[in-house]
């Protein structure tokens, strides 16, 4: 689908889920929304309902696919960014997103930044039913993006940054509030270091591309207080050996729950 210019450079209009949403995105600059929001939307269990927050919602991909599969929940998306929440703004304001825009709101600001300034972002802590993050995850020292929205989006800026993205997340669920996130495999250790203490029942997968493939993203689902031990579970494979989309690829495509309407 094309779209409008805006004020933050040259954007078009995407749809997603066979167009159940859509989505505002700058073209040629920026963090394009791709399979990581979508996979963990469907993560999610049908039944999920509240207020969730979506952290470092970029442009509102997942808070958009959070809202559109789980009908009882209302998604408050905060974005550090001005360009990506103004996006986020316009994207709940077109007319294909009617349906879901009354349970959608955006706010700008740095959820790490302090107490004051989360309250400032309208997150008070031990408020949500739910916190749904795709946060940045590439290790520092890495290959940088020149575009600074790109990288912002997506590589961390030292190693305090992911544990303290979790404890954050989870001082603002209410006891027993599910967190719900997609990383790298490889970045593990600092979101288990931001959830010890505050969060239990953790439940990893593993997500691959095609059966032979190692896992290209893991998600993670916890409770906050809960004292249940981590689990593994069954991994999620998107491409059987011939590249044709297995079922949970097609649920990934289309927006149906990836576990069933009785997980998480």
């Amino acid at each position: 689908m094309g779209g409008d210019g805006a004020a933050q450079g040259e954007a078009g209009v995407d749809a997603f889920w066979r167009g159940r949403f859509v989505l505002k995105q700058l073209r040629g600059r920026g963090h394009r929304a791709g399979l990581d929001p979508l996979l963990l939307a469907c993560a999610l269990p049908d039944w999920l309902s509240g207020r969730a927050a979506d952290l470092g919602a970029g442009a509102g991909a997942l808070g958009l696919a959070g809202a559109c599969r789980c009908a009882g929940l209302a998604v408050h998306m905060v974005e550090i960014e001005p360009d990506m929440a103004a996006l986020a703004r316009e994207s709940l304001a077109l007319a294909e997103n009617a349906a879901l825009a009354p349970r959608l709101t955006v706010a700008e600001g740095d959820i790490l930044a302090g107490r004051k300034a989360r309250e400032a972002a309208g997150l008070v802590d031990a408020s949500l039913d739910a916190v749904l993050t795709n946060p940045p995850f590439h290790p520092p020292g890495g290959r940088v993006s020149p575009d600074a929205l790109r990288a912002g989006a997506k590589s961390v800026p030292d190693a305090a940054f992911l544990p303290e993205w979790v404890r954050v997340s989870a001082s603002l669920l209410k006891h027993g509030g599910l967190f719900a996130c997609v990383v790298r495999p490889d970045v593990i250790r600092p979101i288990l270091d931001g959830a010890e203490g505050r969060l239990g029942g953790i439940e990893l997968v593993a997500v691959h591309s095609r059966p032979e493939k190692p896992a290209v993203r893991l998600l993670v689902l916890a409770r906050r207080g809960s004292r249940a031990p981590l689990a593994i579970r069954p991994a999620v494979t998107l491409q059987d050996e011939a590249g044709a989309p297995t079922q949970a690829g097609e649920a990934v495509a289309s927006g149906a729950p990836l576990f069933g309407a009785a997980a998480a």
